[in-house]
């Protein structure tokens, strides 16, 4: 899905410039602004998102879609993570409009740009992730590494003091934090995403035991020291291996992770 992302990014700007020397009417009303949503083009709250205000402003976001969205498509799912990418975005252009409304001198213009989607990404890592290493070149030649976390407080703190202008005009802020407060709701909701089939999340309520009157017998399972290797292999390892490849080595539980390495020491003693 990154990928798919990355490439359809990349289309879209080459059609936008090919339009801004043929058609430029065309791009001005995909370009999300308060203007655009009073006159009913709601389809803007999606098209601005892909769409970029130069050749800079596009590679920016391409960079952080490469590293981020990775980790945040193989942390929740592809779906769950294109949903997140275009729900934070709609969510960022709403505010950075909406404050128009409040303060048309410091959030009027059109709004372009995959920031806000990409800043939900960002925010949803980590808050999953808090305490991930992300390394950041400083000035380009500087490496500077610190947890996630931290990372997502910087650039909350920076684009709230550009919302209050403190850095001029020019860069949709309230956007970016909009997506950044999506991304954070997205894992901390409650359950209010469940329908996105987050891998893990919300988090599973411990089941009650049964009544006693109501349990089923079962024929005990094999203990894993009494199978033989070929099948402890493909009676338990294989359908682990199967759901690291669909959904990624963070989807597993404590007891799948438990069961890999008693496969690897039940392999090493042969």
């Amino acid at each position: 899905m990154t990928t798919i992302i990355f490439v359809t990014l990349v289309v879209c700007f080459i059609v936008q410039e090919i339009l801004l020397r043929t058609n430029p009417e065309i791009v001005g009303d995909l370009t999300l602004s308060l203007t655009g949503l009073r006159a009913g083009r709601i389809y803007e709250l999606i098209t601005f998102q892909f769409l970029h205000a130069g050749i800079w402003h596009l590679a920016g976001n391409l960079l952080g879609l490469y590293f981020f969205g990775r980790a945040a498509e193989e942390m929740f799912g592809s779906r769950a993570m294109l949903r997140l990418y275009l729900f934070s975005g709609t969510v960022g252009g709403l505010l950075q409009v909406g404050l128009a409304l409040v303060f048309p001198y410091h959030f009027a213009g059109g709004v372009v740009g995959a920031s806000a989607g990409l800043f939900g990404l960002i925010a949803a890592f980590a808050s999953r992730s808090p305490n991930d290493p992300i390394t950041m070149f400083l000035f380009y030649v500087l490496p500077v590494t610190f947890p996630a976390k931290v990372f997502l407080l910087i650039e909350a703190v920076y684009s709230l003091l550009g919302m209050f202008n403190f850095f001029g005009p020019g860069v949709a802020y309230a956007a970016h934090f909009g997506g950044m407060l999506t991304g954070i709701f997205f894992v901390r909701g409650a359950g209010w995403f469940a329908h996105l089939n987050l891998r893990k999340f919300p988090a599973r309520r411990p089941q009650r035991e049964p009544p006693a009157a109501k349990r089923v017998w079962r024929k005990p399972r094999k203990r894993v020291d009494d199978m033989p290797a070929a099948e402890f292999i493909s009676r338990e390892v294989d359908p682990i291996l199967e759901k690291i490849s669909a959904h990624g080595i963070h989807s597993l539980t404590e007891q799948e992770r438990q069961i890999l390495e008693a496969a690897r020491n039940k392999m090493a003693k042969r």
